[in-house]
């Protein structure tokens, strides 16, 4: 049984924890900000740096080919900015929470959208 709130957040957490990753150690969470354009993006950007946030910008081609009947405008095979705020801490579900609404404050405004939370862990953790 986790210790973490019954979520997506919690779960993930917990998924972590359950891999062996040391939860009492420093992590590096991305939290992705999706941007509809190039210069919406460097406005984010902007935005978030002057927050105090460790961010980069990212700019994905998308996996649409020339001949395919997919929609270009499809955001899960076009082509996307996003907007990294890099946080290096030791997990804390409740600080992840603050971070995701801080980040939506801060971005919704110039068109952007928080988009949750990924985590770099060591690929050598093994299960217990």
């Amino acid at each position: 049984m986790s210790n973490y709130p019954d979520d997506e957040d919690g779960a993930v957490l917990a998924d972590l924890e359950a891999m062996g990753v040391d939860m009492t150690q420093p992590l590096l969470f991305e939290f992705p900000v999706d941007a509809p354009d190039e210069d919406t993006a460097n406005e984010i950007h902007r935005v978030m740096t002057g927050a105090g946030y460790d961010s980069h910008i990212e700019y994905d081609e998308g996996e649409l080919e020339d001949d395919e009947d997919e929609d270009p405008d499809d955001e899960e095979f076009g082509p996307a900015w996003t907007v990294f705020a890099n946080v290096r801490m030791i997990p804390d579900y409740q600080k992840i929470i603050q971070i995701q609404k801080e980040l939506d404050q801060l971005v919704e405004p110039l068109g952007g959208s928080a988009d949750g939370w990924g985590v770099m862990v060591d690929q050598d953790v093994e299960d217990e």
